[in-house]
């Protein structure tokens, strides 16, 4: 659900851990409303990545409600009762309404129930303000470039920044690079295209050969799991070493085994996802080795090794103040890590509390 939705929601869980009782069972003294109790100068507007971390904390303590465990209550019943039900409906209605459409249940009545998830992967690809790389003539757009990016992102960046790179900044900016560069120089006879265009085939006609007898959602939802529960909003590097000897097993079994319904000649949706699946289990196995590279906490990243006695982000900026790419080397072959120095002139680093 949006953000907004904190302005006025209070997060809790049951205090006891293993609660099943519905919400209206629990009362106020056998409820936590851990952001407030934990971050009092701000509470339920705690930066997401605060909040999301927070959430997993107490269900992984088994305070977390719903079946699978995972959730976090986000309660109105203070706010209607402090500023009416129709002020809360003319500022979310279209939210509730989302709710109950999908959940069959009246937030105005009861919370909402909520779960914590990573949000996207933090940083991106340097660009100027044509939204162009280091590469002349490779731009780049959305999640991709590092722009808007932060420890918490700005709200609803991730659709807002794609709209706005994809509708208004790209169409002036590549055209201007087009419009400059010689006419004719790149066709689709050109060596690079070429092979580009081999690769694809090649690509789609092996998956579409394999047919082997696990679907592409399988192979999905068993890395989602595996990235939720060692790569996720907090991890260890004991968690992160495991993720990094099942991935590869897992890639090398998709390569295998999957099975991509359809085919190469029509619209073929199965076999687009396989594709981004193919990808997600390169980009998974590197987001591991990256967070296991990393031996501090800071922002998004959250190792759990280094945090202070009360659960703060402990970071180490004398060690980890640069900007990092990893290049690849091969199949089955360790990538390459190259770092550039950032150096801060006109602002100074500092450790946020939110206490």
């Amino acid at each position: 659900m949006s953000e907004s939705l904190r302005n006025d929601g209070r997060v809790w869980v049951p205090l006891k851990p293993g609660d099943k009782r519905s919400a209206k069972e629990i009362p106020d003294n056998e409820r936590d409303y851990y952001l407030e109790r934990k971050y009092p100068s701000f509470g339920n507007l705690a930066p997401r990545d605060i909040s999301s971390r927070s959430a997993k904390e107490v269900c992984d303590e088994g305070r977390g409600i719903g079946s699978s465990g995972r959730g976090v209550y986000l309660d109105f019943a203070d706010s209607i009762k402090r500023l009416g039900e129709d002020a809360i409906r003319e500022r979310y209605g279209n939210l509730f309404e989302m709710y109950e459409r999908i959940t069959g249940e009246d937030a105005y009545k009861q919370p909402m129930r909520i779960y914590p998830a990573p949000h996207y992967t933090m940083g991106g690809l340097w660009v100027d303000y044509d939204l162009q790389s280091n590469i002349p003539g490779l731009f780049v757009l959305g999640e991709a470039n590092y722009s808007d990016h932060g420890a918490n992102r700005l709200g609803a960046s991730a659709l807002m920044q794609g709209l706005a790179d994809g509708y208004f900044v790209i169409p002036c900016t590549i055209a201007d690079y087009l419009a400059r560069t010689e006419p004719g120089k790149v066709t689709i006879e050109h060596e690079a295209f070429r092979q580009s265009r081999e690769d694809m085939v090649s690509l789609t006609e092996k998956m579409l050969s394999i047919n082997g007898n696990k679907t592409v959602t399988q192979f999905h939802n068993e890395l989602g799991r595996i990235m939720w529960e060692h790569v996720g909003m907090s991890r260890n590097g004991k968690g992160l070493k495991t993720a990094l000897e099942i991935i590869p097993g897992l890639r090398a079994e998709f390569w295998d085994n999957v099975k991509v319904t359809g085919k190469g000649q029509e619209l073929n949706q199965e076999l687009e996802k396989a594709g981004r699946v193919a990808d997600f289990l390169e980009f998974g196995e590197l987001m591991a080795r990256d967070a296991l590279e990393r031996k501090e906490s800071c922002g998004g990243h959250f190792r759990e090794e280094y945090q202070t006695q009360e659960g703060e982000a402990t970071r180490d900026d004398e060690n980890f103040s640069y900007v990092a790419a990893w290049e690849f080397k091969g199949v089955d072959k360790a990538p390459e890590i190259h770092k550039e120095p950032l150096d801060f002139e006109n602002v100074e680093l500092a450790v946020r509390s939110y206490k």
